[in-house]
């Protein structure tokens, strides 16, 4: 006969497992029995479990104390079978039998006791591999303690998982636990026909993160249990923490065989972080215990926040004593719902009426905290130990029940339990209608009429031994049976929740988030549900209680930075100190401040920037009125003066003022008046062109005139005492075209000025809180435009000083000069003021429109206001007739008496010559555009002086009239 390889792998396992059972009972480890104890029920078909029915041992694998959940679990899967068992919906005419065995929490424990279920297993293997002697068909005998194992369910801890699924797969037994999160479970290429009816712990560590985001914590310690269920759970935690910015202040390990001195140095290390006040434990429950007791010894000054997960869930007796350390502890707990008709079930139980359970009995005991006769004791527990304990208890009453009032609480896990059994129940009877479809009529009318009853829990004994499971379904595959059935299984269960499996095996994942808090107006405490977890947190924080706390904790190494600061990391990812970002910045991100450009400021939380309100000159604005007013009141004094003028334009006054050059002064005078309004108004393409040529040809019109005015005075005087001959250039018409000529040069200035800065707007930030608008004009550039300006201004004031001494009778020449030295003043003033407050546009501005003003205003003022106020006060002095100063006429008249007919001609005293006429001195009154002097007659005849040459014509060089106009030659 030859094996097949599967066949040699199982009498690898086999031997090993015999001789590792062989040197376990050589040492001892077996002294409590367990080895021999388990639950065993016929059936046609059995399915095998695997709960903890014992906590660990001491130096032997089984503890002497009961597992209350353990024993919970499996009274759950014995329930599930008795309700399969008398539904005559499922799998009618096949009985479901179990053979149940403790773990003892212990994963190599539960290892060596699922080799009862390979032996039992063995007809699962292919038949045809053996040979009978009589040439029969091989098959194993089947009884009550032994049968093919179809399935298992169980075990509770991942730990024990692992464990039994790599040995269960290579015999083709499919596994369903109902306990067991481990995230690696869930690689089918390693465990390829396991299956669970809760979810992964993936899904609980997302949970817990969502929990510690939810309170804003960013630091916490984590403490796990050595094993699948802890390391595996505590590696999905760290990675969700990791990519959602919560930091690990300490990460620490308790070893499976941990003694007080391990959980007090735990404790220890977690109180030097003492800011990470939350701390996530990812423990077994007895772990979770002995960290409770550890931090009572402590006496914590300051309490740690327990964030813990199912293997502490809501489990009452694990806190005993410790419930003041406790309180405040936030658990998360898979979502399951109360089975009320198990309680039902559970409250009826007495040793005496459940013999099937070979540890009911202890559990009895634990809870009642009494023993029975100690014959029984003695009969049940074959232990020295259990009878010396027994003799110090009371004997248990035989009236006592199991209820709410003694302590009982249904266990969590009890939903899953049942869920794991009604999944194999629901798929093996699929498999039976796809491989058994022969059925009795007989079979067919007794399921119309029976009728299931929810308090009918004990399998009745049956006479009819003949099964309904046909060979195909017996002898199916397990392999073949997991992907094909059990993982399409979907079904309500008996609280009415959804189950179902995904490709994994992984039942759904659902979270009740609990609280465990002391108990209004009681000593005692209570887990109160809080929020629920379904792919996603909802969570009432309100109702939260903490211990020792009334408002919510804060675990963080550094506290949030305040608005407009950002972290400068130190140590720790979540150690930080808060560094400000500068006013004009914003936060880019939690590390990173950045400049929000120019124009631009932060809002109040610094998260992003805003345009400033761009800043020029409004209209309304005080340094904008000042100057406007004076504009105003200066255009209407300018106009008045012009309409004045042309009133009398043809009176000798006007006339002799040289009427061209002083209305293109006035012109110049209201130009530069009106450049305020252009300054002041809104910087826009137009306005900035407006300014360049206003400025400066309004100051060009006013200075080349008064050039022309005091370069023909400076002229006629000079050239009068050195020849009679006439001057060119010094009729109005070579006036107006020289003025014209020199205000065509600033004009040129200016467009040169254009093309090589191109006039616009730009923005100007004097600071960074600013933004004002403005011309696209640099400040020397302006300054160079003005320098022609300059260059006339300097001119005039030159030729101001050269006639400051010609006769009274000409004194528009001082009054030119005073204007000139104002002007220079003015200008002197300016250019400080105007460059000093560059970083003011108002004061700027509102300086450089006074100062235009103020330069036209000294132009009109000193240069017309004599001329106006005969025209408006003195009409009478506005004749046509020779005007002669009576001073200087009387000094002339003495001079040529004393003199005694002295040569005609001689200069006086003021450096100009004198006309003897008829041998008296008479001193004729220059008046081109003299503004005191009144005009004599249209012309002057010709004189006949005392002299060899007395019958020629003399012309004087100062007295000849042109166009009506008095003019010097």
């Amino acid at each position: 006969m030859q094996l097949s390889k599967e066949i040699q792998i199982m009498l690898v396992v086999l031997a090993a497992v015999t001789i590792s059972k062989s040197v376990s009972k050589q040492k001892g480890l077996s002294s409590n029995g367990q080895d021999t104890v388990s639950v065993s029920l016929p059936g046609d078909i059995v399915l095998g479990g695997l709960f903890p029915v014992h906590e660990k041992g001491d130096g032997a694998p089984c503890g002497p104390k009961v597992y209350n959940r353990g024993v919970q679990r499996l009274e759950a899967m014995l329930y599930a079978i008795d309700r399969v068992n008398n539904d005559s919906n499922i799998l009618p005419g096949i009985t479901i039998g179990v053979h149940i065995l403790d773990t003892c929490s212990r994963d190599t424990y539960a290892l060596n006791q699922s080799l009862q279920f390979v032996r039992a297993s063995l007809n699962n293997l292919d038949t045809s591999v053996f040979e009978c002697s009589d040439s029969s068909i091989p098959q194993l005998r089947k009884n009550a303690s032994s049968g093919p194992v179809f399935g298992v369910i169980g075990g509770s801890y991942s730990s024990v998982s692992l464990q039994v699924a790599n040995l269960l797969r290579l015999f083709h037994i499919p596994q369903i636990s109902p306990a067991s999160t481990a995230k690696t479970l869930s690689d089918k290429s390693r465990f390829d026909l396991f299956a669970r009816t809760v979810p992964p712990d993936t899904f609980q560590s997302v949970a817990l993160v969502d929990i510690i985001k939810n309170f804003n914590w960013s630091y916490v310690s984590t403490i796990h249990s050595e094993g699948s269920y802890g390391e595996y759970g505590i590696e999905a935690f760290h990675k969700e923490a990791n990519e959602r910015h919560v930091c690990i202040a300490a990460a620490e390990k308790v070893p499976s065989a941990a003694d007080d001195k391990v959980f007090d140095s735990i404790l220890n290390k977690l109180q030097k972080k003492p800011n990470a006040r939350g701390v996530v434990l990812f423990t077994r429950a007895e772990d979770a215990r002995r960290i409770l007791l550890a931090a009572k010894r402590a006496n914590l000054s300051q309490p740690f926040h327990w964030i813990a997960s199912d293997g502490w869930g809501k489990q009452q007796k694990l806190l005993e004593g410790l419930e003041d350390i406790a309180e405040g502890a936030i658990t998360v707990e898979l979502q399951s719902e109360i089975i009320e008709d198990f309680d039902r079930y559970m409250m009826q139980l007495t040793p005496g009426t459940n013999q099937r359970n070979p540890w009911f009995a202890e559990y009895w005991e634990d809870t009642f905290n009494c023993v029975l006769d100690p014959e029984s004791v003695s009969s049940l527990n074959n232990s020295a130990g259990s009878k010396s304990a027994a003799k110090s208890k009371t004997i248990c009453d035989g009236n006592l029940r199991l209820s709410e009032k003694v302590g009982y609480e249904q266990e969590s896990k009890t939903q899953f339990v049942v869920d794991a059994v009604y999944a194999f129940a629901y798929a093996l009877d699929n498999l039976h209608n796809d491989r058994c479809n022969i059925q009795s009529d007989q079979t067919t009318e007794q399921r119309k009429h029976q009728q299931h009853s929810e308090s009918v829990w004990y399998r009745p004994i049956s006479t009819n031994s003949k099964s309904q499971a046909c060979p195909d379904m017996a002898n199916y595959d397990g392999k073949d049976f997991y992907n094909n059935y059990l993982l399409n299984v979907s079904f309500i269960d008996l609280a009415g929740s959804e189950v179902k499996f995904d490709r994994q095996g992984d039942g759904l994942a659902r979270y009740d988030i609990l609280n465990y808090q002391r108990l209004e107006n009681s000593s005692g405490y209570h887990y109160k549900v809080i929020g629920k977890w379904f792919n996603g947190l909802q969570l009432n924080s309100e109702t939260v209680v903490w211990n020792k706390e009334v408002e919510q904790p804060t675990s963080a190494c550094s506290l949030p930075c305040e608005v407009g600061m950002i972290k400068k990391q130190q140590g720790d990812t979540c150690c930080w100190i808060c560094d400000s970002c500068e006013s004009y910045e914003y936060v880019f991100d939690e590390f990173t401040c950045k400049d929000c450009g120019p124009g631009l400021w932060p809002y109040a939380d610094k998260l992003s920037c805003f345009s400033l309100d761009i800043q020029y000159m409004r209209w309304n604005s005080l340094f904008a009125i000042i100057p406007m007013a004076i504009a105003v009141f200066g255009i209407a004094v300018t106009i008045l003066v012009i309409v004045l003028f042309a009133k009398n334009h043809d009176t000798p006054l006007v006339r002799a003022s040289g009427r061209e050059l002083s209305y293109t002064l006035l012109f110049g005078i209201l130009v530069c008046y009106c450049n305020t309004f252009a300054l002041i108004a809104k910087p826009t393409i137009g306005s900035c062109v407006l300014q360049r040529f206003g400025i400066g040809v309004g100051f060009s019109i006013i200075y080349s005139a008064l050039l022309t005015k005091t370069n023909r005075i400076s002229r006629i005087f000079h050239s009068a005492s050195k020849s009679a001959q006439r001057l060119k250039y010094i009729s109005p018409q070579s006036q107006v075209i020289i003025t014209a000529s020199l205000i065509a040069i600033q004009i040129i200035i200016t467009m040169i000025w254009m093309v090589v800065e191109p006039p616009g707007t730009r923005f100007y930030y004097p600071d960074r809180t600013e933004v004002i608008l403005k011309c696209k004009i640099q400040d020397m550039s302006f300054l160079f435009s003005q320098l022609y300006n300059m260059i006339l201004i300097t001119i005039c004031t030159v030729y101001a000083i050269k006639t400051r001494k010609i006769p009274e009778n000409f004194n528009e020449s001082k009054f030119i000069g005073f204007t000139m030295y104002t002007t220079c003043i003015i200008w002197l003033a300016f250019v400080p003021i105007y460059f000093g407050t560059g970083n003011s546009y108002e004061i700027q501005i509102t300086t450089l429109c006074i100062s235009i003003s103020l330069s036209a205003s000294v132009a009109l003022v000193c240069l017309y206001s004599p001329k106006v106020y005969i025209l408006v006060f003195h009409p009478d002095k506005n004749v046509r007739k020779l005007t002669m100063n009576s001073t200087v006429y009387r000094r002339s008249a003495a001079t040529g008496t004393g003199a005694g007919g002295g040569a005609q001609g001689a200069p006086n005293s003021s450096g100009y010559s004198r006309t003897q006429m008829g041998g008296s001195s008479t001193t004729l009154p220059v008046q081109g555009g003299a503004v005191c002097g009144a005009m004599t007659s249209s012309s002057v005849q010709p004189i006949q002086q005392n002299s060899p040459k007395i019958n020629e014509k003399v012309t004087s060089p100062i007295a000849e009239f042109s166009n009506g106009e008095y003019l010097v030659e």
